[in-house]
């Protein structure tokens, strides 16, 4: 397994935040392969235009071809902002000022030899902001705003609990792999790498709409962990009418919005109502056997159930 060091001053001083060039990452390794079915939606609605940029530019295609590998990404697309909630292109300032001999030693560590477009190739820092700057502003940009709140929803949660679980909790809801070990020891993932000494070093985690944890670092002196949050990815689609008058428009929306298991502080950001409300509303629907809910640690998820599928489809 792989682990950080960590000291009392790296765990006082991390932060929680969200990252419109780590949402973006995460958005291309969705449309690369498939994913959670809670996914499929925004991942059908948008891979035609994807396959099409990739036709297109075949440098493009070369890149993201010898950047992603089975345990490792190039570095070059998973460096961690120099602060938390920047803008997009903040983020991609330093992405496209990068060297070609740089962005093709990343590309080695993962891939050789590299295809002949990439080993002769020039501008290879552009073609790839380009393509990011692509799917930022025709896969993510108009949902924003709902994004943000579900991973500001999610953080919030995460850091107010901080004082009653301390890190071993909050580490062990981040994903599968990651846990507190004790005695300054931080696992962060499976893979069997020398543990990294981050003492004294600045510490990040992202929250994203992504399928897993992943580990990045701006050397010699930044550290940072992407992580899933449970929510809705497709966008927000309109109500049908005959549900709304059914439930109400409130609840239809948090039945809608619970396709997929989702938190109710998810919930909360979704709708724009009160924590009281959406609880008030989700014990309604549990009561009406319309969701099911399990306990997760201290949270709990909420999903539909077969009936409460068919009601939300129309087709009960």
């Amino acid at each position: 397994m792989s682990e950080f060091l960590v000291d009392a001053d790296v765990l006082a001083n991390a932060r929680f935040g969200t990252s419109q060039l780590t949402e973006t990452v995460s958005a291309l390794k969705l449309l690369r392969e498939p994913s959670q079915p809670w996914y499929r939606s925004w991942r059908d609605t948008h891979l035609p235009a994807f396959e099409e940029q990739l036709r297109e530019h075949p440098v493009r295609k070369a890149l993201i071809e010898s950047a992603f590998g089975n345990k490792w990404t190039a570095d070059f697309l998973t460096v961690p902002p120099l602060a938390p909630d920047l803008e997009i292109e903040d983020e991609l300032g330093p992405l496209s000022s990068l060297t070609d001999d740089r962005i093709r030693a990343d590309l080695a560590v993962v891939r050789t030899p590299l295809p002949k477009v990439l080993a002769d190739g020039n501008g290879l820092a552009v073609e790839a902001t380009e393509l990011l700057r692509w799917i930022w502003t025709t896969t993510i940009e108009a949902d924003w705003p709902r994004r943000r709140q579900v991973l500001q929803a999610d953080i919030v949660s995460r850091t107010s609990s901080l004082s009653e679980q301390g890190w071993s909790g909050v580490l062990r809801g981040l994903g599968p792999d990651v846990r507190w070990l004790g005695d300054g020891r931080m696992q962060v993932n499976r893979s069997n790498f020398p543990p990294t000494d981050i003492r004294g070093r600045d510490l990040m985690f992202i929250a994203t709409h992504s399928r897993g944890v992943n580990v990045s670092w701006r050397l010699p002196d930044r550290f940072a962990l992407s992580y899933p949050v449970t929510g809705i990815f497709a966008t927000v689609k309109p109500l049908a009418e005959p549900l709304v008058r059914l439930l109400g428009r409130n609840r239809a929306r948090i039945l809608v919005e619970a396709a997929a298991p989702v938190r109710t502080t998810a919930l909360v950001a979704a709708t724009n109502l009160s924590l009281a409300t959406v609880a008030d509303h989700l014990r309604i629907l549990s009561d009406a056997g319309l969701l099911q809910r399990r306990r997760s640690g201290r949270q709990v998820l909420y999903w539909q159930t077969p009936t409460g599928r068919a009601v939300a489809s129309g087709s009960g």
